[in-house]
Parts: structure tokens; sequence; C-alpha cells
């Protein structure tokens, strides 16, 4: 009786299935190490930035609170925000063309930017999740129609084609379908947890955006009158544009 397995399969096998075995190897490799790190980065920003927030809404003046973010905010996801409003609130200097720009206006540009930059940041790596999700399967099916062909192929040489002879080889090349889908299907569910984690702290920063620009904005002698706790409205800053 011919040796089956796994073990056996890939010692038999060539080149091209070995590729493919690598291949579908640096896949889950990749994907399981960006699903810890971005786990672990998300978890923390969707539970320190609501602290971090409200600490700093309860400093008294904008500098004093930026300070207070960048301490709190260690994912650096909310502390963007603050520090682009802080910079564009200040005085341009005279003679540049964005000091003719009006302040509202200029500090929703700056706060557009910041919250862009930190969208990025939230999202990075997203798009490894899904191609290996996607792309797992057939990599794996290439594989196997390859160990097929080169099983029928040596079994047709040697003129032993009983079934017993056909249904080892053909079965042992059936694991790399196997094993793409044992790639991508973590994959797929990581994709989607972690993009829900990442829409649950983006509208945090939609909202955190849009209290600094509406505090920014006010009247100097109103400004005791902002939102102390960073949830004053929920509407996106970039709407406004």
């Amino acid at each position: 009786m011919a040796n089956t397995g796994i073990i056996h399969y890939l010692q038999t096998s060539d080149a091209i299935t070995h590729g493919v075995a690598y291949v579908l190897l640096a896949m889950s490799v990749a994907s399981w190490c960006f699903l810890i790190v971005k786990s672990w980065m998300l978890s923390r920003a969707k539970r320190q930035g609501p602290r971090a927030v409200a600490r700093f809404w309860q400093a008294p003046t904008l500098a004093e609170g930026v300070a207070t973010l960048r301490l709190a905010d260690r994912e650096h996801i909310f502390s963007p925000l603050a520090e682009a409003a802080l910079q564009a609130s200040e005085v341009e200097t005279p003679g540049v063309l964005l000091a003719r720009v009006e302040r509202s206006e200029r500090v929703l540009r700056a706060l557009r930017q910041a919250l862009h930059r930190s969208q990025r940041r939230l999202e990075f790596g997203q798009v490894l999740l899904a191609s290996v999700g996607s792309t797992a399967p057939f990599v794996g099916l290439l594989g196997t129609v390859w160990g097929i062909y080169h099983a029928l192929g040596s079994i047709a040489q040697s003129g032993q084609a009983m079934i017993e002879n056909v249904a080892g080889p053909v079965g042992e090349a059936l694991i790399m379908t196997a094993f793409g889908l044992v790639v991508a299907i973590p994959a797929v569910l990581a994709y989607n947890v972690l993009g829900r984690m990442v829409r649950q702290v983006s509208e945090e920063l939609d909202g955190f955006a849009h209290d600094l620009h509406a505090y920014v904005c006010a009247p100097d002698d109103t400004r005791g009158d902002a939102p102390r706790d960073g949830r004053a409205s929920r509407a996106p800053a970039r709407t406004q544009a």
C-alpha cells in the first residue's frame, strides 16, 4: 500500500507545489502577525481614546489640553487633531497666503488633514487581510489543480490507472485547497472584526474633530461654554467642507 499523507505529498511534489505551499505559509504568518499587532493597537485606542479626550476637555487652556492629550493618547490617534487645531488657531505671519483665510476655514482644513492621517493609521493593513482572505483559496486551488495534474501524469506513465492508485495522489492534492481555506477564513474574520473596531474609533474621531472646530472657532468670550466632555456633538467635521 502506497504511503499517503501531507508529509508524503510534500516530499513527492515538485517545485511549483512547494512554491504554492510557501506562499500560503507566508500569507498565514503575515495575516496572523498583523492581526495580533492591529488588535492590540485598536483595543488600546478604543479603550484609552475616550478617557484621553475627557482629560483634554478638563484642561484650562487649549495648549495645556494638547500636552495632556499627548501623554494620555499613547497610540497617537486623537492627539494629532488637537495639535492641528492649536497650530491653526494661532495667528499666522502677515503676508502669507494662509493668513488671508478665515480662522474657521483654516481650522477646518487643518482638522480635516489630521483626521485623514489618523484614519489612515487606523485602516493601515486592512488591505492585507482583505487580499489574503480573497486570494488564499484560489492559491490553494492552484496547488490542488497542479497536484492532480502531476499525479495523473505519473499514474499514466506507470500504466496502473486503478482506483487505489488514483485516490491517494488526488486526495493528497486536495490538501492544498484545505490549506488555502485555513489561511483565508481567519483573515476574513479578522478583517470584519477589525473593520468594526476601526469604524467605532473613527466615529469618536469625527465627534472630537467637530467639537474642536466648534471650540476653536467660537468667540473668545464664549469659549468657556465649550463642551467639557468632548461629546457635545457627533456630526463629522469633514461634512462641513
